[in-house]
């Protein structure tokens, strides 16, 4: 099965790329997820028209993601949690955590887009890899507290 490629797909090809692929991936993932479209003529035509459209969004999502890595660059984020002897901590702090801190301070993300290897479980510093676009990755540093006992 021909298809044109509609986005960037790693390991198969780039926006506009005509590639052969097994039925079922064509058919089961790539034509139902909009990533590609079936190659004939009229496709051809018709994604010739729309490739223009598609790169200029897909050069504002990539200003647009340069803006929020630098943002995200400055950005200190402090999550109070209970912590127990050698300071570990009771529980751990997710990305969803984080992703919550981030919107109260202005910067509203997608929680997926947190990459940890691990939940954060020891008071202290950390730094935590945010991928914002393709290529585009920023390094958000997390401060981890003990909860203050009142």
């Amino acid at each position: 099965m021909e298809v044109i490629l509609t986005e960037d797909i790693p390991k198969l090809g780039k926006i506009g790329d005509v590639v052969k692929v097994k039925e079922g991936f064509g058919r089961n993932y790539l034509l139902p997820q909009k990533k590609a479209i079936l190659s004939n003529s009229n496709n051809m035509k018709a994604f010739e028209a729309q490739k223009r459209m598609i790169e200029a969004r897909a050069a504002k999502a990539l200003s647009s993601a340069e803006a929020v890595a630098s943002r995200l660059e400055t950005l200190m984020v402090t999550i109070e949690k209970e912590a127990g002897a050698e300071d570990r901590l009771f529980g751990s702090v997710t990305n969803k955590e984080i992703a919550e801190e981030l919107a109260k301070q202005g910067v509203p993300i997608d929680r997926h887009t947190i990459v940890m290897e691990s939940p954060l479980k020891t008071v202290g510093d950390h730094e935590v890899q945010v991928k914002l676009f393709k290529d585009i990755k920023a390094t958000l540093k997390v401060t981890v507290v003990p909860k203050s006992k009142a």
